[in-house]
């Protein structure tokens, strides 16, 4: 998901028994101000299958944010939001990034790298292990297949090979 999708992100688009997360707004800054909107595109507003590990995470994060709107009471701001400040309000994009993602790369002893590149990096895994260009399209909410494929093919090496394998298959 892209950055603005992760902090619109609602608890009501949030199927953690199906394991799924349906993205419907993304959160813009327009003015200054930081406001929920509609995704860009038709193809922006999807659905997104978790893994049971990323279901796990959001129902140990929902824990907390529960303690933390008890610890509170009337001074959590609550939106609904799956990612929030510590008052409920939305998290601003600098602060997710220097705040949150910096630290936690650090911590982990990996290099600096932008927090979209991790959209990148699924990408270029998925169609490394062979997933069907036109669902990795899909989950990342591209207009078209091309786009996709324009944008992370020439990550996947050997792939020139594989395709001449192929032919010599059917051909033998």
């Amino acid at each position: 998901m892209r950055q603005g999708e992760l902090l619109g992100l609602k608890w009501e688009d949030v199927d953690l028994t199906a394991n799924v997360i349906r993205v419907r707004r993304t959160l813009l800054r327009t003015k200054g101000r930081v406001v929920l909107g509609e995704p860009k595109t038709k193809k922006n507003r999807r659905t997104v299958h978790l893994t049971s590990a990323a279901s796990r995470a959001l129902e140990e994060h929902l824990g907390h944010q529960l303690k933390e709107m008890e610890r509170l009471g009337d001074l959590y701001r609550d939106q609904g939001l799956v990612f929030t400040t510590e008052a409920g309000t939305p998290i601003k994009a600098t602060n997710l990034r220097k705040r949150s993602f910096a630290p936690l790369l650090q911590k982990a002893n990996l290099p600096r790298v932008r927090f979209h590149d991790l959209r990148h990096t699924c990408a270029t895994l998925l169609l490394f292990r062979n997933m069907h260009p036109k669902y990795v399209q899909e989950l990342l909410g591209h207009a078209t297949v091309s786009i996709t494929l324009d944008t992370y093919s020439h990550f996947i090496p050997g792939m020139g090979s594989q395709v001449a394998e192929a032919m010599e298959d059917l051909l033998a």
